[in-house]
């Protein structure tokens, strides 16, 4: 026993000797100015960019920091613009690596490629290996290269779920759930051991809007009719001879021969890292930009628990509290990534939005995903801008709870219960709901079903009628979600912006200072929540495949099906290219 507790204290000391370096790190980086000299841009320069994608759509602060790259979506599209505003940079080249980024980042930089290939500058994209995200990127370049040992894996897309029912049985637990909504599919991962038809069909839907999309992109990209497009994803992957051979690239190069060919040639190669782009806070009227990021709960937010973001009501309407009462800011601009969560949470946040409205416009701006609870809080906006692969809608409404009976049996351990109320073991873990207390439960989510239906048709200016006939839980694009109505323009952050300053009265041309949401941290709140802030992100930064997400997303929606939680919650939909 001595011997087990000597090897606790010698492990316990590690990790305090671990915490205290690590804090000495994150300090020196805090407090000590950077040495290293800003470069001069050269008067005709090529920027090389790296992009790695995913993007976390707020810069994430912990003891980890100083280790993980924290480059945000708005960062780098910020750099792009500029370049493309700058005379000094005559092209640029761009090396993409996207492993694990979802449709609507990419479209929104894509978006930003497309402004400065437009602007009369070239525009150069260059990978080793290049899937489906790379080359969606690389359809808006003037010129694509490849290296001769490259591929490019363009082959159409798929759609991967998982569902752990088969898993559940074996060690004997039984997942009582229950749904409102024929497509709200929440619930399948752990009810279900493969596609119910809705799941099926909502699904198909949305790989077939985005397969739609990418074909559309390359086709407008490299000036190809769709039907040849289409023709020549049923014949991928390629190798970088067949590619060029396909017209699918220009040429096939290693990295230092980019700068002997054009239309690069001629021109001084400059660094994206040395191109540093300053977002400075602007100089005229102000515009909150808020980001409204992760999984919505009550309570205050914890950007980046081991579980991911969580967006706590408690400090949502802090923010917007302050915003609202401060009259030197003219709008609003949300920024939503959310799959939802906390129905309470969210009609928390709706109801203080809602008092907003009526005192200066709300503009929101959605990102991967504004779904369910996040659509939620979308609803009382005088704007509603998404890209066309984003992942919105999902109105329903799920619960349920785990009975662990089983899988107690099975470890031989006893349970007992002593209760006073009818209703007082509703959701007792030991054994299925009984037919009146799920009687009880459906009432009680008929309930939010309807509020939440009611909520969108009036923010939509629609009827229950109408909104229940789209609702039903199913989750749509972007692009979907402008034909039906829940979405009013199809664009980014940037167009978000652009809509906020006509709100409120002011020039398409006039400079605005966003003040953002969450503010920066201060040093003591970093070294007195170390872990608190930046740990999920840096490790999703470091991991980012689809099949770790898997996992992680499991993890953290079975911690959401707690006691009576009415949850708002999307689905899994993992949809990337094989």
């Amino acid at each position: 026993m001595s011997s087990k507790k000597g090897v606790a204290l010698v492990l316990f000391l590690i990790f305090l000797a671990v915490m205290a370096s690590a804090a000495l790190v994150l300090i020196g980086t805090l407090l000590v100015a950077p040495t290293r000299p800003t470069a001069t841009v050269p008067s005709n320069a090529t920027l090389f960019l790296k992009i790695q994608a995913p993007f976390p759509e707020v810069e994430s602060i912990s003891l980890f920091s100083p280790l993980v790259s924290q480059q945000t979506l708005r960062g780098v599209i910020g750099t792009i613009e500029r370049a493309r505003k700058d005379p000094r940079i005559r092209g640029m080249v761009v090396i993409p690596q996207t492993t694990g980024a979802m449709w609507a980042q990419l479209q929104e930089l894509r978006d930003e490629l497309v402004k400065f290939r437009a602007a009369g500058k070239s525009l150069v994209v260059y990978f080793e290996f290049g899937g489906a995200g790379e080359y969606y990127l690389a359809s808006a370049a003037e010129r694509i290269l490849v290296m001769p040992a490259g591929t490019l894996d363009l082959s159409g897309l798929a759609t991967y779920e998982v569902f752990f029912r088969g898993a559940l049985d074996k060690i004997g637990v039984f997942p009582d759930m229950l749904h409102m909504g024929d497509y709200k599919t929440a619930a399948n991962t752990f009810t279900e051991r493969g596609f119910t038809p809705a799941h099926r069909e909502m699904s198909r839907s949305l790989n077939r809007d985005m397969y739609d999309q990418l074909v559309r992109a390359i086709a407008t990209g490299r000036n190809r009719d769709e039907a040849e497009v289409r023709r020549l994803l049923d014949e991928g992957p390629f190798l970088p001879e067949d590619a060029k051979a396909a017209g699918l690239i220009d040429d096939i190069a290693y990295d230092d021969q980019i700068d002997d060919a054009p239309p690069v040639q001629g021109t001084r190669r400059f660094e994206g890292e040395d191109y540093i782009r300053s977002l400075s806070s602007g100089r005229g009227d102000k515009v909150a930009l808020l980001y409204a990021v992760g999984t919505i709960a009550s309570g205050k937010s914890s950007f980046d628990g081991a579980s991911g973001s969580v967006l706590g009501s408690d400090t949502f309407v802090e923010w917007v509290r302050k915003v609202r009462a401060d009259s030197s800011i003219r709008a609003i601009v949300i920024r939503i990534d959310s799959p939802g969560g906390s129905a309470i949470a969210s009609e928390v946040i709706w109801r203080e939005l809602m008092l907003t409205r009526e005192v200066k416009p709300i503009i929101v701006s959605m990102g991967d995903v504004a779904a369910s609870g996040g659509y939620y809080m979308a609803v009382p906006a005088h704007a509603i801008v998404a890209q066309p692969g984003t992942l919105t809608g999902s109105i329903g409404v799920v619960t349920g709870k785990f009975v662990l009976q089983g899988a107690l049996d099975k470890l031989g351990i006893g349970t007992g219960s002593v209760s006073d109320g009818q209703f007082a073991e509703i959701y007792s873990p030991f054994r299925t709901f009984s037919a009146a207390e799920r009687a009880k439960v459906e009432e009680q989510m008929q309930s939010t079903y309807e509020l939440f239906v009611k909520r969108v048709a009036d923010g939509r200016e629609s009827t229950p009628k109408d909104i229940d006939a789209i609702a039903q839980g199913r989750v749509w694009t972007g692009r979907q979600a402008r034909e039906l109505g829940l979405v009013d323009e199809l664009g980014g952050l940037d167009r978000a912006v652009a809509l906020a300053k006509e709100h409120a009265k002011l020039g398409a041309d006039d400079d605005v200072n966003l003040v953002v949401y969450p503010p920066k941290r201060s040093l003591y709140d970093i070294v007195s929540n170390p872990l608190g802030m930046g740990m999920g992100a840096s490790l999703r930064l470091m991991f980012p495949q689809p099949e770790v997400r898997m996992i992680d997303d499991f993890a953290s929606r079975f911690r959401l099906f707690r006691r009576g939680e009415t949850l708002m919650l999307m689905p899994n939909l993992f949809v990337r290219e094989p």
